[in-house]
């Protein structure tokens, strides 16, 4: 088979690592071209490198992940798979500074300290991990902006599908590299349409694809910055990308329909708005992110009342 000659690595993490928990903010939907979980318990990722298209597979024997890669960017994905497992991710420093809210003078932080500190020991294994890839983080944040979870991934399947690449190796039927900035630039309008994607969003993402390579590298303050800067990419935006690509425990999704009131929700009962979240997240700075994921997996939601965000189809328009 064409491009199937590969790498291997053998990873041995320090510590728990839970790897489906750790990689499933990374695929945008079930059927997310670039992203595939195998009966064999093996997930898959094509990715677009600084080196040029790579495939990899890892999957958790005993202690250790076993990762193997094929394509121009293989041995780029074979050295990153600590960073896109959270070996960076500071899970000391997150304890010492629960146990540092704990001790407050203030009944409130402490009962919330408590009670993130409890989450925190149900879910160990839970990392922050990176990619390293500011741009394909940023297209399917841009696809989601002020629409429901399927649209914007049935946008996303559509155009990956339309105008990505095969993915190296002897990988599973539909494994597809995204677009290229290149790629993305030339995108007629007619094809944003059929996707879903009304003018708005489809200028976003081209115009940020001018700009593509600038926004790799770097720290996540500085990706902010540079995100922030581009027309149509805001707030929220900018921490979505910055979650996957850098990894930032700290970068909580600001101007989200439905975080603020779920945290709101788990600490005192009631749903909040972004000012409130921000507040009540406060003594956990430096780690917001992570206490936001912890609060997903909690199980725990407010009750459904009021009006629902609904999916619209402007392929109709």
């Amino acid at each position: 088979m064409a491009g199937s000659s590969f790498f291997e690595r053998v990873w041995r993490p320090v510590g728990a690592l839970d790897l489906g928990l750790t990689l499933s903010p990374h695929p945008h939907g079930g059927g997310d071209p670039s992203w595939r979980r195998t009966p064999d318990g093996a997930t898959w990722r094509a990715c677009r490198t600084p080196h040029g298209v790579g495939t990899l597979r890892i999957v958790r024997r005993a202690g250790e992940v076993h990762a193997t890669a094929w394509g121009p960017g293989a041995e780029w994905l074979l050295e990153t798979v600590p960073e896109l497992l959270g070996a960076h991710d500071d899970g000391l420093g997150f304890a010492e500074m629960i146990r540092e809210a704990e001790s407050s003078p203030d009944a409130s932080v402490r009962a919330r300290a408590a009670f993130v500190g409890e989450l925190a020991v149900r879910h160990p294994g839970l990392r922050i991990g990176r990619t390293g890839r500011v741009f394909e983080a940023l297209v399917p944040a841009v696809l989601e902006q002020k629409v429901v979870g399927r649209e914007a991934w049935q946008a996303w399947r559509w155009l990956v599908r339309k105008y990505g690449d095969p993915a190296p190796g002897p990988v599973p039927e539909g494994l597809t590299v995204m677009p290229s900035p290149e790629v993305w630039r030339r995108v007629p309008s007619w094809d944003w349409h059929r996707a879903g994607a009304e003018a708005v969003r489809a200028r976003t993402i081209i115009n940020a694809a001018r700009h593509a390579a600038k926004l790799e590298g770097g720290s996540s303050a500085a990706a902010d910055r540079m995100l922030r800067a581009l027309p149509g990419i805001g707030v929220w935006t900018s921490a979505e990308v910055r979650q996957r690509a850098h990894g930032d425990p700290d970068a909580p999704s600001v101007g989200d329909y439905h975080i603020p009131g779920l945290v709101g929700y788990a600490f005192t009962g009631e749903k909040t708005d972004d000012a409130g979240m921000l507040d009540l997240l406060e003594p956990f700075a430096g780690h917001r992110h992570r206490v936001v994921r912890l609060i997903e997996l909690s199980g725990i939601r407010p009750p459904a009342r009021g009006p629902r965000m609904a999916a619209r189809d402007y392929r109709s328009f």
